[in-house]
């Protein structure tokens, strides 16, 4: 498996998004959102996902150039009309201005509609750690997981991403999808030739799979907890409010009318809104408490939680935010990983375009 240096791969997939029309800074901005996933671990959502991005566009489905706005607002809200913008510029765009709001108001909400993907979650709740503020982000997403006890694919992975600053500590950051795995760890499975775990996902009648391709036979992802017997209802909640707060209230497509990531699937022919949806939130410390007081006690708590008793010394406690920081420690030293098949479909990406692939470490 070959390696590359995340600079390198940020360059390449700037001169993609710059060929197909986006402004110099949106490329940028795209390019460092998506790389960022890539950098920490996240590869489903990395520079695997730039083929993905650029077929939509070839379907008439992204705006490169995009008039992002506010079409509703009040002092501490906005609603967001992306204009088919893609999710990687739009999301940054309506996460900086929740943290404008947060910082006159105290809390800062905006929801967005008519976006597209917008990368991992994880990379706009973090933007707000830089203000000494809360960050959180979610987003909807295409309709492949199964509500508990049904059939049907009602909801998509629909990630929700909580950043909070600490001290002398790293941030505390919980990046998640609501499905027991997100749809890209399918996709790392197909390229490996790999089953997946027990309680990812269902067939078309609604028994247990390990066929990672169980989708494109007509079976469905499954809530987070997998069945009604190990919390999936739980799973199939948190899913269901990140739909809401993401699209019932920005105006977006919701539930089965999401219009799918993949362009060989048209969206549904009777939309309920427009685009897919994201819902941003920013909360300034020191509209609670003293900052410094709750910093101390940030500290305090991770503290006292990588310090509680592991049932193995071998596996020691996570702190959320652990994996994905050591990763990209490891990963700016020693490059990005591609996988045989990820690095080919980016060739031929190259190839087709007329811009350079970048050599491998």
């Amino acid at each position: 498996m070959n390696h590359f240096h995340h600079s390198k791969l940020k360059e390449f997939c700037e001169s993609v998004f710059l060929e197909i029309g986006c402004p110099p800074n949106q490329a940028k901005l795209a390019s460092q959102v998506l790389v960022s996933a890539d950098l920490r671990g996240v590869d489903s959502h990395g520079v695997a996902r730039l083929s993905g991005y650029i077929r939509l566009f070839d379907k008439k489905r992204i705006n490169s150039t995009p008039n992002i706005r506010i079409v509703h607002e009040s002092p501490s809200t906005a609603t967001v009309n992306a204009d088919g913008a893609l999710g990687l510029v739009s999301a940054p765009w309506a996460m900086h201005l929740a943290i404008s709001k947060a910082k006159i108001a105290g809390t800062g909400w905006v929801a967005v509609s008519n976006s597209n993907h917008f990368g991992i979650a994880g990379y706009h709740a973090m933007m707000a750690l830089e203000h000494n503020m809360i960050g959180i982000a979610m987003t909807n997403a295409s309709p492949l997981v199964a509500p508990t006890h049904s059939l049907s694919r009602m909801l998509g992975t629909n990630p929700m991403a909580f950043a909070i600053p600490a001290g002398k500590q790293p941030p505390f950051v919980a990046d998640f999808a609501t499905t027991t795995a997100a749809n890209g760890k399918l996709e790392i499975l197909q390229r490996k030739n790999l089953k997946a775990p027990e309680g990812w996902i269902q067939d078309q009648s609604g028994n247990s799979s390990d066929n990672p391709n169980e989708l494109s036979l007509g079976g469905a992802l499954l809530p987070l907890g997998s069945d009604r017997e190990h919390g999936s209802h739980k799973g199939y909640c948190l899913g269901s409010v990140v739909d809401i707060l993401s699209a019932v209230l920005s105006g977006a497509n919701y539930g089965p009318w999401v219009p799918p990531f993949v362009a060989f699937l048209d969206p549904p022919s009777d939309p309920v809104g427009e685009g897919i949806g994201h819902f941003f939130g920013a909360m300034r410390i020191d509209a609670f408490r003293k900052a410094e007081d709750f910093l101390h006690h940030m500290d305090n708590w991770i503290d006292s939680f990588r310090n509680a008793k592991p049932i193995d010394v071998s596996q020691p406690i996570i702190i959320p935010g652990d994996p994905e920081r050591e990763a990209e420690i490891e990963r700016r030293a020693s490059g990005i990983p591609l996988n045989p098949k990820v690095e080919d479909d980016l060739r031929e990406l190259a190839s087709n375009l007329g811009v350079k692939f970048p050599e491998s470490i």
